[in-house]
């Protein structure tokens, strides 16, 4: 894609972001159903009508690439939201001031996330053997998902950096306001917010270790990946407060994903056998009988895939529901 193309891309992700900062900085408070709806319902239609414009402009296979990669990104930002809402409780957090640490986290995923994709598209176009990497990394995440399930509360473990910031940063006992500083006793402090941020922020950045290469599974183009990401991103914060309640019902979702990305890296170990030049793989040369997989096929195992967990999710939880009133009025 074009210079011009990128620096429109981010003149117009930077007005959206400091709208959104406006917005929150001069009324915390905890958002509505209806705005939540609106917000996700507009992040939504951009996103569709960015791909429209690929399609017109740049033709259907980016624009089908676009969306596949931003349907993988979207659906594993959801699963980060189990996580989320166990940081926010962990650190109670009040819901008026939780729309603002989700914001600044997103933004400091967005950056940390633009230099993954950087390097990763730098190794790619050095190194064709990186896929065998991302493949064997994506399959080794998707077994970790079914043995795992969800994240539980009693077994999430603050990251080194959460840690660090907890025992060297002199911190104040309450938000104050929702600010990162404050005063006591003529002593400036930092705020429990800012210890919050950064675990969003870093807990973000160690998901996308699995997230960034399984969109590199999907297209090779560092901009479909890029915006990817930001329309995935874009819309978490309302996306938190709207389904919050509900995650706790979409008990097969982590089998979805990790079926997507189970999926994903055995397309990539194709991938990167069709392209082998690895001298201890077939002598050094590339596979024949590895077939590759079109971009159509693996937008239709992505939708089918998390549209069968999300329908099995729904039917358990309505079954369970009814047992517990059953159970209940006996």
């Amino acid at each position: 894609m074009s210079a011009g193309l990128w620096a429109v891309t981010l003149v117009v992700l930077t007005a959206v972001l400091i709208i959104d900062l406006v917005i929150i900085g001069r009324r915390p408070h905890e958002p509505t159903i209806r705005e939540c709806t609106l917000w996700v319902t507009l992040y939504v239609l951009l996103a569709l009508a960015f791909g429209g414009g690929l399609w017109l402009f740049e033709g259907s296979t980016p624009a089908v690439e676009f969306y596949t990669g931003w349907l993988t990104e979207y659906s594993l930002s959801v699963d980060n939201l189990f996580v989320f809402i166990i940081i926010m409780g962990r650190f109670a957090v009040p819901r008026q001031f939780q729309q603002k640490v989700l914001l600044i986290g997103i933004v400091l995923a967005l950056v940390m996330r633009g230099g993954f994709i950087a390097a990763g598209a730098a190794l790619i176009s050095q190194f064709s053997w990186v896929f065998y990497i991302f493949g064997g990394f994506l399959i080794y995440t998707a077994v970790n998902f079914l043995r795992q399930g969800e994240p539980d509360e009693d077994e999430f473990q603050e990251n080194i950096v959460i840690r660090w910031s907890r025992r060297a940063l002199p911190l104040s006992r309450d938000f104050a306001g929702g600010h990162l500083m404050t005063r006591e006793n003529g002593r400036r402090l930092f705020t429990p917010m800012l210890v919050v941020m950064i675990a969003i922020g870093t807990t973000d950045l160690i998901f996308a270790l699995d997230s960034i290469p399984a969109i590199f599974g999907i297209t090779e183009e560092s901009y479909l990946v890029f915006a990817a990401n930001v329309f995935a991103l874009m819309g978490l914060r309302q996306l938190y407060f709207l389904i919050g309640g509900l995650l706790d019902r979409l008990v097969y979702l982590t089998i979805g994903l990790a079926v997507v990305l189970g999926f994903i890296g055995v397309k990539l170990m194709l991938e990167a056998l069709a392209e082998n030049n690895l001298p201890f793989v077939n002598a050094g040369r590339p596979v024949q009988w590895a077939p590759h997989v079109p971009i159509w096929l693996s937008l239709c195992v992505i939708i089918g895939t998390l549209v069968a967990a999300t329908v099995a999710s729904m039917i358990k939880s309505s079954r369970d529901r009814r047992r517990e009133l059953t159970g209940a009025s006996h």
